[in-house]
């Protein structure tokens, strides 16, 4: 999005390579190269303000995004295990009954195997210390974001970071639940159907290993006891099996022709470059899907269903402030992908008006189409927010205040990994400009942000 700057690449990760290093390497050149090929299969001009440093923006942000594959576990747990006298050999008591140690609310991303899209993780990990060792606690975080920075899909995730923590530490057992969302993004023709499409698609996943190994072990109690979240449970940790058929939504397309060959030999080239094997088993349909989703974005006639509205006066069927005639349509659907990290954002659009006209029951679903249409292409969410107010100001009388919230995938896997984040713009016309109480008004109408 275009309110974040660079900045925070220039890090160092734990092999002491900067962020900035890869810049030249044959990986991130390969990434470059095949993401201009999508960009050009999507009807853009690789050149134009704004697409211009996107390949590179796209290339650090996967490479950083898949770093796991070059970390070693082994590494972040030795020299992190302490003696502790209160840890008896294959007991597991460390001061108290049972000796769990949990660490909850790990906040991760990963990116989906599947179609490559990033997804939102809390992580709780949970261990019974043994052999008179105990392990530093921001080492636990440290080894599920090893295996967080790789493609993934849940189940899969919380076996390894069970796994890594069993080998790496030996205790008397360790115990991973996670809870995943990714979203649920409509395709145009859908968007166009259903309000009320469902955003995100949840999933809570469990691992566990020696004393947890077994889901009717008493240690597990105490673990979901400490764990305090109502809708976690064991209960609710499915198996892998539901978990292939049901987590990611592109899984419910059939892998079939895109008509995009070019794409999708670009999309497997990036994912030979992070280092995998696109003929994994595991990989084979995600060109294909990943192709698929993005096609979403090219230009289409969806200009052709508005040029026919564009000299009708509307009037809406919104909330009416009577006093000061400020009328709203609030909660509009909005589906977009950023431009500068060809990754999607989600939310609400919000469009504020002044007219003492009667209302006319047409006027929503032409102004949702309206969203749709500059949702749908590659753009930044200051400029969808001014173009939504241009469009509407003609149809509505000029006096126009629109306010866009949306959340963003890029703000997720460019690493602020702060869940919950959401973004808000504003556009003014007319007397929105000038008038504070009008502005006010409006604000008022708008109900809390919730998505």
């Amino acid at each position: 999005m275009g309110a974040l700057n660079e900045g925070h690449y220039n890090v160092v990760l734990e092999n002491g390579v900067k962020l900035d290093d890869f810049e030249h390497e044959p990986e991130t050149v390969a990434i470059e190269d095949a993401v201009k090929v999508l960009l050009q299969g999507l009807g853009e001009d690789v050149d134009r303000e704004g697409l211009r440093k996107t390949p590179l923006r796209v290339a650090k942000a996967l490479r950083e995004g898949t770093r796991g594959y070059k970390q070693n576990v082994k590494d972040i747990v030795q020299g992190a295990l302490f003696p502790e006298v209160g840890v008896e050999n294959g007991t597991g008591l460390a001061g108290g009954s049972g000796g769990l140690v949990l660490v909850r609310d790990i906040d991760l991303f990963s990116y989906c195997e599947s179609c490559l899209l990033p997804f939102q993780v809390k992580c709780h990990v949970g261990y019974i210390p043994s052999g008179q060792r105990v392990v530093g606690l921001s080492k636990l975080s440290r080894v599920a974001d090893v295996f967080a920075k790789r493609l993934q899909d849940p189940q899969q995730l919380a076996d390894d970071i069970c796994l890594a923590l069993q080998h790496g530490i030996n205790p008397t057992g360790v115990a991973v639940v996670l809870r995943c969302s990714h979203i649920h993004f409509p395709n145009i023709q859908s968007a166009f159907l259903e309000s009320n499409h469902k955003r995100l698609s949840n999933i809570i996943v469990g691992s566990g290993s020696g004393t947890f190994e077994s889901h009717e072990s008493a240690n597990w109690v105490d673990f979901f006891s400490l764990l305090r979240c109502r809708d976690v449970s064991l209960d609710n940790i499915r198996s892998r099996k539901l978990v292939k058929g049901s987590w990611c939504p592109s899984q419910s397309q059939k892998v079939g022709p895109s008509g995009n060959p070019n794409m999708e030999t670009a999309v497997a080239s990036i994912v030979r470059s992070l280092g995998q094997d696109p003929c994994r088993k595991e990989l084979v349909g995600t060109p294909n899907r990943f192709v698929k989703w993005l096609m979403n974005f090219k230009d289409s006639n969806l200009e052709m269903k508005l040029n026919g509205f564009a000299t009708i006066p509307l009037k809406t069927t919104g909330l009416t402030n009577h006093k000061e005639n400020i009328r709203s349509e609030i909660n509009l659907s909005l589906w977009s992908l950023c431009e500068h990290h060809l990754l999607p954002f989600y939310g609400l659009v919000h469009i504020g008006y002044i007219s003492g006209e009667e209302i006319n029951p047409i006027g929503k679903s032409l102004l949702q189409s309206i969203v749709h249409f500059h949702g749908f292409k590659l753009q930044v969410q200051e400029r969808l927010t001014r173009q939504i107010a241009e469009t509407v100001s003609p149809l509505l009388g000029g006096n126009i205040m629109v306010v866009v919230e949306a959340n963003h995938t890029c703000m997720i896997s460019r690493g602020i990994e702060k869940f919950g984040s959401n973004t808000a713009t504003i556009a003014v016309l007319g007397r929105f400009s000038h008038d504070h109480l009008a502005r006010s008004q409006f604000l008022q109408m708008i109900p809390s942000y919730s998505l």
